[in-house]
């Protein structure tokens, strides 16, 4: 077993609580670039750029399905070295309008028996000013970046609108597309707004205020009728897409669980497939649908790209499996394309319900 390898690294980083080893993974990332020859060195072993998966949206080429989650890089202060981990793209924030410091902490639990994470993290991040200065030093990055955005904690539901216009305004010349992010269960209030009234405006306000795709990103704990009708709500006003799902608060799914905060990784991936499959149904061919929520495996990834998923994003089974599960499905994904008689991974996506209607 090499120095480097990731079993080793776990086995030091896990010996930290959650929250100061993503601190400390997070300065390993930082300091990639500044040591060129390791970077390239990671890419090479890592980055998987094969015609077979490379796929263009938004004006964007994405040469692997597998993006990086929302919640690792608050800041979007590791975006230069991610790739260099495998990622096809990456997902920043969740950033609000003002710096706000978070929940109080214990606030990041690991589920080893589950092999899961449970975070009450509460939207901690630098602010939208901190995270714009970052994104304009990358001007010369031809890399797709999504910009998850949320309301600040201290913003009243009735105002939380001015919120996420503050914020698409802000981002709208940066990135590839942003994410609307009202599913977290770590911010009071900010669920209730996944109802149809809000979503219809935020949508519609957001198409007058730029054309770059603004996609809606919502919880796994509501009823497939009920998600469909939201998101349905949000596509008729302009959404670019659906990511689904976030991390859910059903605390039956272990007796580990804390009673606050939401749970990810291998508890969720089956609760997160079967609420995307009944999206991918709905809405597969009429609108851009990226799936994330324990996916673990090429094979968990291929069943979600065959039922409607263009894109994938991991980031909690990346603290349990290192990054080279990202190779390995992206060079997994390749290998069942193959076996099917698929030439592109186009071929793939959403050929459950093509089948269903053949």
């Amino acid at each position: 077993m090499s120095l480097l390898s990731y079993e080793n690294i776990k086995n030091i980083l896990f010996k930290f609580d959650p929250e100061t080893a993503h601190t400390l993974a997070g300065i390993g990332l930082k300091s990639l670039p500044y040591c060129m020859p390791l970077m390239r060195y990671f890419k090479d072993q890592n980055f998987i750029a094969d015609p077979m998966l490379t796929q263009k949206f938004w004006g964007a080429t994405f040469q692997n399905p597998v993006g990086l989650g929302a919640g690792f890089d608050k800041n979007g202060e590791y975006i230069l070295p991610l790739p260099a981990l495998g990622f096809g793209f990456t997902e920043i924030g969740t950033v609000t309008p003002k710096p706000q410091k978070g929940n109080d902490k214990p606030r990041l639990f690991r589920l080893i028996e589950d092999q899961s994470i449970q975070n009450a993290m509460g939207f901690n991040n630098k602010g939208s000013y901190a995270m714009l200065q970052h994104l304009k030093k990358l001007y010369f990055f031809d890399y797709p970046i999504g910009i998850n955005i949320g309301k600040n904690k201290v913003t009243p539901e009735n105002e939380a609108l001015k919120d996420y216009e503050t914020l698409i305004r802000a981002f709208r010349d940066y990135g590839s597309y942003i994410v609307i992010n009202i599913s977290s269960p770590n911010t009071p209030g900010l669920r209730d707004l996944q109802n149809e009234s809000f979503i219809s405006a935020l949508f519609e306000m957001a198409k007058e205020i730029t054309k770059k795709p603004i996609l809606l990103k919502i919880a796994p704990d509501m009823s497939p009728e009920d998600a469909i009708a939201i998101c349905q709500v949000a596509i008729d006003a302009g959404a670019g897409g659906i990511i689904a799902t976030n991390t859910t608060i059903d605390y039956s799914l272990t007796p580990h669980a804390k009673d606050f905060g939401g749970i990810s990784g291998a508890l969720l991936t089956q609760k997160s497939y079967e609420l995307f499959r009944a999206l991918g149904e709905a809405f597969y061919g009429k609108t851009l649908l990226i799936s994330v929520g324990g996916i673990d495996s090429a094979q968990e990834a291929y069943r979600r790209i065959k039922a409607g998923a263009s894109l994938i994003q991991v980031y909690s089974m990346l603290i349990y499996k290192g990054p080279a599960l990202i190779r390995e499905i992206n060079e997994g994904l390749i290998a069942l394309l193959k076996a099917d008689g698929y030439q592109h991974i186009s071929e793939a996506i959403g050929a459950d319900w093509r089948e269903t209607n053949v």
